[in-house]
């Protein structure tokens, strides 16, 4: 894995486990850490005094050096099967830019802000539509006066289940903040225990369930102990995907309704013709939209210093000073019985600155998440992981929250 990969690989972990420690465990939401990063990379560079500083530890690497994983990550994520990524970046005309800084930027990635703010709107929210497939129809920060320039990300991915799931039918959980609620759960059993395991992690054991696409995007189902909330699951898979704690391998587990968190571990009949363990996992399907306000958690995204209107920050950008004005993401995903897809637009708005047969004896393996639990779409190639998120609520098929 080449440098840069390897920096924005580890990055975005970082940023994600931030993310997830300041959300509300009584919320469903969903977010993309690598919707955010690379733009908070492309900033860092910018940047000068304390705004530097704060973005260069919020993306975990020297400015320079995070910059170039960004423009890389930019360029490579649109060339991935299942994905498509893409920059904006939008400019009032009375708004003078580096041109150094952006000869750096995508080919055509670069628009004008007309002043007209309906028109203004029409276009970014035709821009967010385009770059997601209609899965986000709107940018999430304001345009207008006062707003001489926009930046944001867009990013959307799709992937089909290698084995699908059947719809099962709804079932009440037996205990924790589900019991007695029914789950319109999906099924499937399929042969083998693939990568599921339970992580050793900092706040517990982890069972992580890696249901693969088959175009090298997996959603990575996480359960915690009873009562962990989204910072202790989603930052233990973050450690687990970067392997900064060991995972026992599924096939290792004790036998036992308590195999690990969610797991449990038996001996079935099975006519399978080649005999082997078998994996069952029922989940419920899930449909979350959320809206997050990055200032509101400004120190998370280094952008307390730069969102500081009475100056300038960022003097690689524009002569004129500029500070951050708003920070904001919409992001969707939806987990069904075919497949997983989601996106995330992220963007910066800135002010001036200021069959029967022989029958054998087999392990079998049954998750069942009938309690709040994480997840997270990886890209198994790079580890990348491209959209998070918590169900908290038993799911009815729709959630949206507002951050």
């Amino acid at each position: 894995m080449a440098r840069e990969q390897k920096a924005a690989v580890a990055g975005v972990a970082a940023l994600t486990a931030r993310w997830a420690r300041g959300l509300d465990a009584a919320r469903d939401t969903v977010f993309s850490a690598a919707g955010a990063w690379p733009l908070l990379a492309l900033l860092a560079e910018t940047a000068e005094g304390p705004a530097r500083g704060e973005l260069e530890s919020a993306v975990g690497a020297p400015a320079p050096d995070a910059a170039a994983a960004a423009r890389e990550l930019l360029a490579e994520l649109p060339c991935a099967a299942g994905l498509n990524a893409a920059l904006g970046l939008w400019t009032a005309r009375s708004l003078p830019l580096r041109d150094a800084w952006l000869a750096t930027l995508p080919r055509g990635s670069h628009a004008a802000l007309t002043g007209d703010a309906a028109a203004d709107r029409a276009a970014l929210d035709a821009w967010a539509a385009r770059q997601t497939g209609g899965l986000i129809d709107r940018m999430p920060v304001d345009v207008g006066p006062g707003v001489p320039m926009v930046l944001a990300s867009a990013l959307r991915l799709a992937t089909r289940w290698e084995h699908p799931f059947t719809g099962g039918q709804a079932r009440p959980s037996a205990a924790g903040p589900w019991a007695g609620q029914a789950l319109p759960l999906l099924t499937r059993t399929t042969p083998g225990l693939g990568d599921a395991g339970v992580a050793d992690t900092r706040h517990g054991p982890l069972t992580l369930l890696p249901v693969r696409g088959d175009n090298g995007i997996d959603v990575h189902l996480l359960v915690g102990p009873r009562g962990a909330g989204p910072g202790e699951v989603i930052g233990g898979a973050m450690d687990s995907l970067t392997g900064r704690c060991a995972v026992t391998p599924a096939d290792a587990l004790p036998y036992g309704p308590e195999a690990g968190p969610g797991l449990a571990k038996d001996v079935i009949e099975s006519t399978r013709p080649a005999p082997g363990p078998v994996l069952r996992l029922d989940v419920p399907a899930f449909r979350l939209t959320a809206h997050h306000d990055l200032l509101r958690h400004a120190e998370v995204f280094g952008l307390a210093s730069a969102s500081d209107a009475s100056r300038g920050h960022f003097p690689g950008i524009s002569p004129a000073p500029l500070a951050v004005g708003s920070a904001a993401q919409a992001a969707r995903a939806e987990f069904g019985a075919e497949g997983f897809e989601a996106a995330a637009v992220t963007a910066f708005g800135m002010r001036a600155g200021a069959a029967s047969a022989a029958r054998t004896r087999v392990p079998r393996v049954i998750a069942t998440l009938d309690r709040p639990f994480g997840f997270a779409a990886v890209q198994r190639a790079t580890g990348l992981c491209l959209a998070t998120g918590w169900v908290a609520k038993a799911p009815s098929g729709t959630g949206r929250v507002e951050d």
